[in-house]
């Protein structure tokens, strides 16, 4: 048990520091989806309770004891909304974003907008102070009184830049990943102006850019991230008529994990085709009439493409698709690793005593180098770190004898002990 017990700890700590993170030997992660999603966080059942950031602004008042207004946990008696004997924010009449009554004020209103930045859909950026000296976006810009947030994304996409940004409810802005740098970020909760265009959608507020990704609903794309959303054309917007798009995904891994977090197609003949990109054999088909399966829909190819197309009838919002690569270990590459440690197990095995980098001072070890002033001992067989004390017999008998590890095998031992 006394020398079994280190080797143990060594191997389960070495395979922890060589796999990539998020895997494990032998099977496939499957990461956990955010709590809010959905573009106006309609499935937000999180414990944010007022109208401000981290405790700030007005307390929400609770759902149960809003019986006087059209929303209380009476009116949702089967939790399908998430309302209850709580005062969490919620959006159980598909607003632009969550939000709760609170006290009624000299001015009549009595709810808010909660300030949940997870809500907002991937994509969008977040809200930022624009002062107009400069601009906080320095592109071209224009004004609408039909302005959606799909609108300002078409417009600065065909301008060329990779930023867009709605303002007041009317106005566009066009920007780069250089003007976010040095934005000035603002509350969520002061971009609550409706768009001109659309009553569901916010767009900014009085002197508040909200930032959008121009990549969200456009119409084609080569996405190689690790993982990522990928939106019908035109999103948040309804998706237009004869539309023919296509996405080439193709991330590295061994598998992909695909989940439908929206799907509304409200015309059969509107599909999207999911097809091998090496051999262009059809893999899954969807209409309006064959959604998705609820939950992840795991597929061992890696290289997609995605083809969407759109009648002149019946469009609805589209749907929204995250992926995410999967790696798989194969039993070859766990062989590999035990290999490696089997031998780095085999060079330390003939000493009771070893020498390697460290975050203590350089009295402990015969280096004197300075740049190697770490030095800590470890005392085998127990040898999980514990440090040999200075003045340790055993420590001044290995003086002389010392055998400085390779170079390679110091490389592999830093990360070990840092992690011990």
């Amino acid at each position: 048990m006394g020398t079994r017990a280190p080797q143990g700890l060594l191997l389960l700590l070495l395979l922890r520091l060589l796999l990539p993170r998020g895997t494990s030997a032998g099977s496939l992660h499957n990461p956990g989806l955010s709590e809010c999603f959905q573009v106006n966080g309609a499935d937000y059942r999180g414990h944010q309770n007022r109208t401000g950031p981290r405790g700030a602004g007005r307390p929400c008042l609770y759902w149960d004891q809003t019986q006087q207004h059209s929303y209380s946990s009476a009116s949702d008696p089967h939790g399908r909304w998430g309302l209850g004997a709580h005062n969490f924010c919620r959006n159980p009449d598909g607003d632009v974003q969550p939000w709760c009554y609170v006290a009624e004020t000299e001015e009549g209103i009595y709810w808010r907008y909660c300030d949940i930045p997870t809500c907002h859909m991937p994509g969008y950026l977040g809200c930022f102070v624009d002062s107009g000296a400069p601009p906080a976006l320095s592109g071209p810009s224009g004004t609408s009184t039909k302005l959606t947030v799909q609108v300002c994304l078409r417009f600065c996409r065909m301008k060329g830049y990779q930023l867009a940004g709605v303002e007041a409810g009317y106005a566009c802005f066009c920007g780069s990943e250089s003007d976010l740098a040095r934005g000035r970020p603002a509350p969520a909760t002061d971009c609550d102006q409706i768009c001109f265009g659309h009553p569901g959608q916010l767009c900014g507020g009085d002197g508040r850019l909200g930032i959008y990704e121009v990549s969200v609903g456009s119409c084609q794309g080569n996405w190689t991230a690790p993982q990522g959303v990928i939106y019908s054309p035109d999103f948040p917007d309804e998706y237009g008529p004869d539309r023919n798009c296509s996405w080439a995904l193709g991330p590295p891994g061994a598998a992909l994990e695909l989940t439908f977090r929206l799907f509304e197609l409200a015309d059969q003949r509107d599909q999207l085709e999911l097809r091998d990109a090496a051999s262009g054999s059809l893999l899954r088909a969807f209409d309006g009439a064959r959604p998705p399966p609820p939950g992840p829909l795991r597929l061992r190819s890696v290289a997609l493409l995605l083809t969407f197309r759109s009648d002149a009838r019946g469009h609805a919002q589209g749907f929204a698709l995250t992926y995410r690569a999967q790696v798989f270990l194969t039993v070859t590459a766990v062989s590999v690793l035990l290999l490696l440690l089997l031998s780095l197990l085999r060079l330390l095995r003939g000493r009771s005593c070893l020498l390697a980098p460290g975050k203590g001072p350089p009295a402990l070890g015969p280096s004197r180098d300075p740049a190697r002033s770490w030095a800590v001992w470890y005392r085998r067989p127990r040898g999980v770190a514990l440090p040999c004390p200075p003045g340790d017999p055993q420590v001044e008998s290995l003086t002389a004898s010392y055998r400085p590890l390779s170079a390679s095998s110091q490389s592999s031992l830093r990360s070990l002990i840092s992690a011990l």
